[in-house]
């Protein structure tokens, strides 16, 4: 099995009109959320207007002076009024810190840099609007900038994966117009982590290994599932193993420092969210007797997160499993439903790869599913060009990513190479078992949004000479009216996703 590194991105005139037509698309898309925010909201009340109600922080020493009163109350408090749901808890937390236990549901990346952005770039506006006011719209540019750099990485990723400019360039515009788009737009976390998933997953596809892992790490600070973007890095590092025992000349040693690295590499990306539950139970847990200690407290493993899901928001194994939860049910099911066609696909077309978990690959099938002397020569010996042990070396470190790839293409005209799908169908099979049995299944539409995985099946889908107009108008009509039900009823404070 050979390893090659994907050809690192260099200057290319024929990407720039892709880029700055997707910069396009990225900017309108988001205007237009906002646009449609800014409409509901004049036109409708909200079904719930607590979301208002910001007593003072406890932590604060001068409780009993009030807050100067802002310039422009009006236009303050039109922003305070947009802060809804979750946004509530992020809002809060970045202005009076972690408060109670159910805020340690909400992890620290946003809330630290709206902070940040609020006492640094948007500071003058405090004395304009307000303190909380300016928090919130420190939020809503930093998520709206956040989400358009997520789309251009997304366009980069995509390119390199699946080396077809056009299937990137519609996976990508697709992306900026995804069902979950409400949240991209609001005080939520979901724009960090795909800007921060798909910025370290491209590096990592090009061989910047150390410095995607701190892009991931960061991911895992914006949200619980980045850290399962540790498994790309335990899935390369399986194939690297893999490849030195064919070496035969110092396996042990390479393997040794094969795992050396990825362990270190995984840790890094776990250590920001197992940080953040130790800094929870210093703060709840220590100094209290043990009548005084939440249940939590006294577990033999002390997850904070995990005990706030099940109890606080009754998440589960199978607990939403109701018959008045059918609505929601429904409400995820086109989520679920591309979710799935995307994994069964991928899974169909080259079903020798995913059985062995891309290890028998090379010598079984090349991407045209033919098997070669060639290719099955170079499985055996991977290294046989390399003269020196330094060259040797350097291969395994930049040149060990992507399975060399035959020139052929598939029956469907795919030019990529199956091992680099498949620790996507893997990521993304674990996310639809884990939105579907164990968590709110409606959130199953945000949750899923951030898996390139979905919107490379949807593009090929639409591109399809046979099929594509019929999907094509499926699939626009089911983002455009999540887009407006969701501009809708969750800026209104009801129910979605």
């Amino acid at each position: 099995m050979t390893l090659k590194a994907v050809p690192k991105a260099t200057p290319n005139r024929r990407l720039c009109p892709h880029t700055r037509l997707l910069l396009r698309y990225a900017v309108a898309s988001r205007l237009l959320i906002l646009t449609l925010i800014i409409i509901w909201r004049s036109l409708l009340s909200p079904y719930d207007t607590s979301a208002s109600i910001n007593p003072q922080c406890l932590s604060s020493s001068n409780s009993s002076n009030p807050p100067p009163a802002a310039l422009f109350p009006r236009v303050g408090s039109a922003i305070e009024r947009s802060i809804v749901w979750d946004g509530v808890y992020f809002a809060r937390v970045a202005e009076c810190g972690y408060e109670y236990e159910q805020t340690f549901a909400f992890l620290p990346l946003l809330p630290l840099c709206a902070s940040l952005l609020s006492n640094t770039v948007f500071a003058p506006l405090v004395p304009v609007i307000g303190y909380r006011a300016v928090l919130g719209l420190s939020g809503y540019v930093l998520n709206n900038i956040a989400f358009v750099f997520a789309a251009l990485y997304l366009y980069r990723l995509s390119v390199v994966v699946l080396k077809d400019n056009e299937v990137a360039l519609r996976a990508s515009v697709l992306f900026c117009f995804n069902p979950a788009s409400i949240f991209y737009s609001s005080i939520y976390s979901e724009s960090l982590y795909a800007f921060l998933s798909f910025g370290g997953l491209y590096h990592f596809m090009n061989g910047a290994y150390n410095y995607s892992t701190f892009w991931l790490a960061l991911s895992s600070c914006a949200r619980s599932n980045g850290v399962l973007n540790a498994g790309y890095i335990c899935f390369h590092a399986m194939l690297q193993v893999y490849e030195a025992f064919f070496s035969k000349k110092r396996a042990y040693l390479v393997t040794l420092k094969i795992l050396l690295a990825a362990g270190l590499r995984s840790v890094c990306i776990f250590i920001p969210f197992i940080s953040f539950q130790a800094y929870g139970y210093f703060n709840i847990c220590l100094g209290r007797s043990v009548a005084e200690m939440r249940p939590w407290c006294k577990a033999r493993l002390p997850l904070l997160y995990n005990y706030i899901q099940s109890h606080y928001w009754g998440v589960g194994f199978l607990r939403y499993f109701q018959v008045k939860q059918l609505p929601n049910f429904l409400l995820a099911s086109p989520i679920l439903s591309l979710a799935v066609c995307s994994i069964v696909y991928y899974v169909k077309l080259w079903p020798e790869v995913f059985l062995s978990l891309g290890l028998q690959a090379p010598v079984s099938m090349g991407v045209d599913g033919q098997q070669s002397s060639a290719s099955k020569n170079e499985a055996l010996n991977p290294l046989q060009d390399e003269g020196t042990l330094g060259l040797r070396r350097r291969a395994i470190k930049r040149e060990d990513l992507v399975i060399q790839s035959s020139k052929s293409e598939t029956s469907d005209g795919l030019h990529y190479d199956p091992v680099v799908i498949l620790p996507f169908v893997l990521h993304l099979s674990f996310m639809v078992a884990t939105a579907f049995f164990v968590m709110h299944v409606q959130v199953a539409t945000r949750f899923l949004s951030a898996s390139p995985l979905v919107y490379w099946f949807a593009s090929l889908i639409m591109g399809s000479p046979d099929i594509g107009k019929k999907w094509g108008y499926f699939i626009w009509a089911y983002c455009a009216a999540y887009i407006f039900l969701g501009s809708l009823l969750f800026y209104n404070f009801y129910p979605f996703t």
